[in-house]
């Protein structure tokens, strides 16, 4: 034994600490800020074609839940973790979500149910075992289902939503050539997750920068694609599905599926950390998204998927290798 020192003072100490437990030496408020640079293309976009409507929702977004965190922290006595960002990302990424016609009180309840029953009531950041933003998305489109419509609340709007085209009278019903004006967000939907080149190109500098990793994004993908090609493709002979289902590609183009693949399917303590879990959880999400497009009530079926899908992570966090000279029990 060391002298002067007790075996209490030597021994090995273990902490047990909360999810995500990988480290790539980011603070959390290094990892926001870079979440917030990768969400900024969008937001731009968003304002450009909404104007001030889509200033609005995002910033009462952001200050109910920054303010909802700071209100839930003092009423508990915990130390304020207000600064680090991750309430300010939250808001930011649940105005995605929305419509720009939004009323106001839609925007406050859903980002306060977003904090409280998306995070906080689970210990905070990095506890909960769900998204989020998607936690108060949901509340709200199941509550007031007419409000999350963008066509109902866009009114002014001269785009159409081509989801809802796609749905009820088939891929035709779009014009022809409209893949470049989708991609450049020329669609009704969600504030920013359907401004889907500016939200592609945020998805990627988070992959450069590491704040994510790159499997769950391919998988998910990757999903869309396998299960969009499939029915597409054997949909109608086997009368499964649309008689006109859409080629694969239009489910990444519309709707928010390159938004749910980079900024919520990857929210880190939601997500798996085991690689295969990681490509299993991604996959399932794909193929969720496109099970809900074709057969469920809501035309935008990538933020349930992704939901649905997070239910399951412990176990998707169960599919990794065998330690090196064992046995998988």
């Amino acid at each position: 034994m060391t002298q002067g020192k007790t075996f209490t003072e030597i021994r090995p100490r273990f902490v047990v600490d909360t999810p995500p437990f990988m480290h790539r030496g980011y603070t959390v408020n290094a990892m926001m800020r870079d979440m917030l640079i990768a969400l900024a293309p969008a937001a731009a976009a968003a304002i450009w074609q909404y104007g001030i409507e889509a200033f609005r929702v995002m910033a009462l977004a952001a200050g109910i839940c920054v303010l909802t965190q700071s209100l839930w922290e003092k009423a508990l006595g915990r130390q304020s973790r207000v600064f680090d960002g991750s309430a300010l990302v939250t808001g930011v990424l649940f105005a995605f979500l929305l419509p720009a016609g939004a009323p106001w009180w839609l925007v406050a309840t859903g980002s306060a149910l977003t904090v409280i029953l998306g995070r906080e009531v689970f210990g905070g950041i990095g506890c909960n075992p769900l998204c989020p933003p998607l936690v108060g998305w949901a509340a709200m489109t199941v509550s007031w289902p007419v409000y999350m419509d963008p066509t109902a609340v866009n009114l002014s709007s001269s785009l159409l939503d081509p989801l809802i085209r796609m749905k009820y009278y088939g891929w035709t019903a779009l014009s022809q050539g409209s893949e470049m004006a989708l991609l450049l967000g020329g669609q009704l939907g969600g504030l920013g997750s359907a401004q889907i080149a500016a939200v592609l190109a945020g998805g990627l500098y988070l992959l450069v920068r590491g704040v994510v990793r790159w499997e769950i994004p391919a998988a998910c993908l990757a999903g869309v694609l396998i299960t969009g090609a499939v029915f597409w493709r054997f949909g109608p002979a086997m009368g499964i599905g649309p008689a006109s289902a859409p080629p694969p590609h239009l489910y990444l183009l519309t709707g928010s599926t390159i938004f749910v693949a980079f900024f919520l399917a990857t929210e880190h303590s939601s997500s798996p950390v085991a690689v295969g879990g990681m490509f299993a959880y991604g996959l399932l999400a794909g193929f969720l998204t496109v099970l809900i497009r074709i057969f469920g009530m809501y035309p935008d079926g990538a933020p349930f998927a992704v939901l649905l899908t997070s239910l399951g992570t412990p176990m998707f966090d169960l599919i990794r290798a065998a330690p090196f000279g064992g046995k998988r029990s």
